[in-house]
């Protein structure tokens, strides 16, 4: 028994050195690394419920081995093995330590659940949220565009709808469906929002709340809800940019551009605004709809 637990606990280390994983990419559990402190605490939640699950199963683990090793029937005899059914503390303990853990795991789950799920208190950034087959819009209700509506992106079969946000702000995302069920999932966010039509007939709290993005970047954004037939391609784009950037991005969403006389789009903007990678006019995280015959679909 000691040889055999001393050979899986060295292939165990032997396994984890040479991946060159580091004890933070072990405790992750394979979640990816998130961007947000909301993600941060979800992350730490689920690592050490994995922890105390794993420590739990060895214990569990460990005394089924010693049972059957140790306690296996005799040959030859014919009396039962000592009995423990009536043994009051042992009853006790097998009682009361699973209620400890649930108890302790109920507590850090609502402390984690209220800040992910808080209310808006104003302050933030607000983003109105619309998912249809099979496609988003994305906008910025408080930056009227030049035709006086807020300023907006609509993605299309040709172009994945870039959502452009800041980072270290608060940012109140508002969503609505047009039609079925979608789902905003951003992987670094570790989390995903049910998008569903009517949410106040449906009684749903459809305005969510992050702290802020922790640093700049391009993250691909999808749709983790069944929706259709063309669920697969709802991808969208999250661009972080720094605080100034943002800014000017936003100047621009509310001016006229010269060069079409129209209000700037998105990916007028960001050319315009010329900042390398990050302001590069099309999705750099994930490719737009096939565009071969049998993939033609209508678009808002």
């Amino acid at each position: 028994m000691r040889r055999a637990v001393g050979l899986a606990f060295a292939a165990v280390t032997v396994a984890l050195l040479t991946s060159g994983c580091t004890v933070d990419e072990v405790l992750r559990f394979g979640w990816p690394v998130g961007v947000t402190p909301e993600a941060t605490q979800m992350r730490t939640l689920w690592t050490w419920s994995a922890v105390a699950a794993l420590v739990v199963g060895a214990i569990v683990w460990g005394l089924t081995a010693w049972t059957v090793a140790f306690h296996r029937k005799k040959a030859g005899a014919s009396d039962l093995p000592r009995q423990f059914q009536y043994n009051l503390p042992l009853e006790l303990v097998l009682t009361v330590v699973p209620l400890i853990i649930v108890a302790v795991l109920f507590y850090f789950t609502v402390v984690v659940q209220n800040v992910v799920d808080r209310n808006a208190t104003g302050n933030e950034l607000k983003v109105d949220v619309v998912g249809f087959q099979w496609n988003w819009e994305f906008s910025y209700p408080d930056t009227p565009a030049p035709n006086g509506e807020p300023a907006s992106v609509i993605g299309t079969t040709t172009q994945v709808p870039i959502l452009v946000l800041p980072v270290d702000r608060p940012i109140a995302f508002t969503q609505e469906s047009q039609d079925v069920i979608h789902s905003f999932w951003v992987p670094e966010f570790l989390f995903k929002r049910d998008v569903i039509p009517y949410p106040a007939e449906n009684d749903q709290k459809n305005t969510w709340v992050i702290d802020r993005i922790e640093r700049p970047g391009a993250f691909v954004g999808r749709c983790a809800e069944f929706c259709g037939a063309y669920h697969s391609m709802m991808n969208f784009e999250v661009r972080a940019l720094p605080q100034d950037q943002f800014e000017q991005f936003l100047r621009l969403r509310g001016q006229v551009n010269p060069q079409t006389g129209q209000g700037y789009t998105t990916a007028d903007a960001l050319a315009t605004m010329n900042c390398g990678e990050l302001c590069a006019p099309q999705s750099i995280t994930t490719p737009p709809f096939d565009q071969s015959p049998t993939s033609q679909i209508a678009v808002k």
